[in-house]
């Protein structure tokens, strides 16, 4: 074989080969650029499914956020017919005549009695061979007063506290024979509508001046009552130009600390104040 025809053999050889190798990198990169589709065609779907999980996310987060403000605004319901449930009980275990206007107003008969009673202790009492009963629940409000006037060097005595329908009944009789009626009626209460039937109500003293005198008001016990008897829950029934008796410094009542607060603050008397708003603190008078 002659130098031509091995150099026509070698040119088909690198020519098939180089068509081989053209064609393997061929396909390789038509191969490469199928999966470059394939993957961002999969890529493309991870987006639209990633899109579709958020708006999902942030329904879910809706609906969830909408379940809890309506679990929460029943929550608050319930709480309320709860505390309504809870004011309506602890109403019906309240005595409604306690923050009633009973002077010449409205009436107790002969059968109403607080529905539990204390006991002074004697060091409190004016007269000590003359016992003194007080409301239950009252007897914690003014024991406090009494210690703390005392703490202060005011010295505040009990001259008369509960009075059943039966006592007053004499203790009025016994005004008219010595005054007569007219007069008696300008200080002294027809039984029923006197506001120590309810035990709720004290009359003070203090040392050196008499029972029950108009001489009270010029003493420092009647003035420290002015200013503090309000944070016990006390407030003086008949002050001066009431339309029920004549001027009693010495008759306080317990009407609660709200109540006696508010009535101090706005400069009022128990008496002159409507009854429907007296009413609205009877819920909470012994708190």
């Amino acid at each position: 074989m002659n130098t031509l025809s091995i150099l026509i053999i070698l040119l088909v050889v690198a020519l098939a080969y180089g068509s081989y190798q053209y064609r393997q990198v061929y396909l390789q990169n038509i191969s490469r650029g199928d999966r470059i589709a394939e993957l961002e065609g999969l890529l493309h779907v991870s987006e639209e499914n990633l899109a579709r999980a958020e708006m999902e996310k942030t329904l879910l987060a809706d609906q969830l956020n909408a379940e809890k403000a309506r679990v929460d605004a029943l929550g608050e319901e319930v709480g309320e017919i709860s505390d309504t449930v809870g004011d309506l009980d602890k109403l019906s275990k309240l005595d409604p005549e306690l923050l009633q206007k009973y002077s010449k107003v409205y009436f107790l008969n002969e059968h109403y009695v607080p529905s539990r009673l204390a006991s002074i202790d004697s060091e409190y009492l004016y007269n000590e061979a003359s016992p003194q009963q007080i409301h239950a629940s009252v007897w914690p409000f003014l024991e406090d007063l009494l210690q703390d006037a005392a703490n202060d060097d005011i010295t505040l005595t009990i001259i008369s506290g509960y009075r059943s329908f039966g006592t007053q009944s004499s203790i009025k009789s016994s005004y008219s024979i010595i005054y007569g009626s007219g007069t008696a009626n300008q200080f002294s209460a027809d039984q029923g509508y006197s506001e120590h039937q309810l035990g709720t109500t004290v009359d003070f003293g203090t040392p050196g001046v008499g029972a029950t005198t108009l001489e009270f008001q010029n003493t420092p016990a009647y003035q420290w009552l002015l200013d503090n008897a309000h944070k016990y829950g006390f407030v003086l029934s008949y002050p001066l130009g009431n339309a029920y008796y004549i001027f009693e410094p010495w008759h306080w009542r317990f009407v609660g600390t709200d109540l006696a607060r508010d009535l101090y603050r706005d400069d009022h008397s128990f008496y002159g104040v409507e009854q429907r708003e007296i009413d609205k603190y009877l819920l909470n008078i012994f708190d």
